[in-house]
C-alpha cells in the first residue's frame, strides 16, 4: 500500500473514532520502538484516559484471514508492549464480530469499530460503506503464483540458491513467473545475495503475510469435497499411505502438538483412494462450516524437498496457515504453539 492509500485509511478510520466521541492525535513512535514496527502511531480515548497505540493499515480483512491478521498483530504488542489497532477499509459484521472476539481493537472506514479502554468502550458494527471500493492485493507475492513460490520458500529456504527452473518445480508454476517473485521479495528485503549465491531471510511476519494472502486467494480453490463418517472419532487409526493422502489442518496439528482435538479433518490429496471412502465409510455432504466432517483438499506445490516432523502431514507452514484461516479460537492457539516448535528457529520473530 503506497502512503498516499495509507493515509487516506487513517484520515478515514481517525474520523470513524471521533464520530464514536474519542478524542484521537497522531504520535511519532515511541522512543526505543525501531522504525517499520508500525504503519502509524495514534493516541485515543476521553479527557486524561488516553491509549497508545500501534497501528497496522490493511487494505482488506476477510473471514478467511482474521486468524493471521490478529496473529501478526499480537507479534507486534508482544514485540513492543504497546496495544495493536487494526485499520482497514470495510469490515463485515461477521469479520467484526470474529475480531472482538479475538479482543482485536479495530476502526473502519465505514464507520465499524471496536476499541476497549481506560474510560471508553466502542463497538459499532454493520455499517456499510457508502461506495463500493475497488480491492487490491498487493504485489507479485500475493498473485496465485506468486503465492506458490513463496511457499515453496517458507517450506525450503535453500531453494533460494537453487536454479529458476528448480524453484518452479518445487512451487508447481511456470519458469518464466519466478523472476517477478524473487525481485519483489528482493525489493522488500527478504531475498538477498552472498557471495554470488541467492539467499532467503524469511521472517514470522512474512508467514503471516503469506498465510493471509493463501486464505484469501489460494485457499478456496483448493477444497474438492467434503464427507461426513460414522468413524470420526477413530481418524489416528486411519491407514494413510503417505504417497497418496496426507493429513493438514487440525488433525495434523493434532498429531504434531498433541494440543489440539480436531473438529474438521483436513485430508491432502490429488484423488481420494476408493478403497478409503468404503473403509472409512466416508459419506459425501455438504458440511463445510460446521464441526465434525472430512474436506478433501488438492495440493497446490509441485516437487517440494522438504524436512518433516512426520511423512504423513503436510508442510508444516501450510498447516500453520490452515489452521489460522478458521478463524477459531482454538486453532489460532494452536498455529502459535506449532511456530514456536517447528518454524521460530527458520522464521525468526523480528
Amino acid at each position: 500500500m503506497n502512503t498516499t492509500q495509507e493515509g487516506a485509511y487513517l484520515e478515514g478510520a481517525k474520523a470513524t473514532l471521533e464520530r464514536a466521541g474519542l478524542k484521537v492525535a497522531p504520535l511519532r513512535a515511541p522512543p526505543g520502538i525501531p522504525r517499520g514496527k508500525a504503519d502509524a502511531w495514534l493516541r485515543v480515548g476521553h479527557g486524561k484516559n488516553l491509549v497508545v497505540y500501534l497501528v497496522e493499515v490493511k487494505r482488506t480483512v476477510a473471514a478467511g484471514t482474521v486468524g493471521g491478521v490478529v496473529a501478526q498483530l499480537r507479534d507486534r504488542a508482544a514485540q513492543t508492549g504497546f496495544p495493536t489497532l487494526l485499520i482497514t477499509d470495510y469490515l463485515t459484521p461477521q469479520v467484526a464480530d470474529a475480531l472482538r472476539e479475538q479482543d482485536q481493537q479495530f476502526a473502519d472506514i465505514a464507520g465499524n469499530a471496536y476499541l476497549t479502554g481506560p474510560g471508553h468502550y466502542v463497538y459499532v458494527a454493520g455499517r456499510r460503506p457508502k461506495e463500493r471500493r475497488v480491492v487490491t492485493h498487493g504485489g507479485g507475492t500475493q498473485t496465485t503464483n506468486g503465492l506458490k513460490v513463496l511457499f515453496a520458500l517458507l517450506c525450503n529456504p535453500a531453494l533460494a540458491a537453487a536454479p529458476q527452473r528448480t524453484l518452479a518445480a518445487a512451487a508447481n508454476v511456470a519458469l518464466g513467473a519466478v523472476p517477478a517473485v524473487l525481485k519483489d521479495l528482493q525489493l522488500a528485503g527478504h531475498v538477498g545475495t552472498l557471495r554470488k549465491e541467492r539467499q532467503f531471510r524469511g521472517t514470522k511476519r512474512l508467514l503471516d503475510e503469506w498465510a493471509q494472502g493463501y486464505a484469501r486467494r489460494l485457499r478456496p480453490k483448493t477444497l474438492q469435497a467434503t464427507y461426513v463418517t460414522e468413524q470420526f472419532d477413530a481418524w489416528r487409526d486411519w491407514p494413510l499411505d503417505p504417497a497418496e493422502v496426507r493429513w493438514g489442518g487440525e488433525p495434523a496439528a493434532a498429531l504434531l502438538t498433541k494440543y489440539l482435538r480436531p473438529g474438521v479433518l483436513t485430508l491432502y490429496t490429488a484423488h481420494l483412494p476408493p478403497r478409503m471412502m468404503v473403509k472409512q465409510r466416508l459419506q459425501k455432504e455438504d458440511r463445510a462450516g460446521t464441526q465434525r466432517y472430512v474436506e478433501v483438499r488438492r495440493p497446490f506445490w509441485g516437487m517440494l524437498p522438504v524436512e518433516q516432523p512426520r511423512p504423513d502431514v503436510v508442510p508444516v507452514v501450510l498447516v500453520y496457515a490452515d489452521l489460522l484461516a478458521t478463524g477459531d479460537g482454538r486453532c489460532m492457539e494452536t498455529a502459535q504453539v506449532l511456530y514456536e516448535t517447528h518454524l521460530a528457529r527458520r522464521l525468526p520473530a523480528e
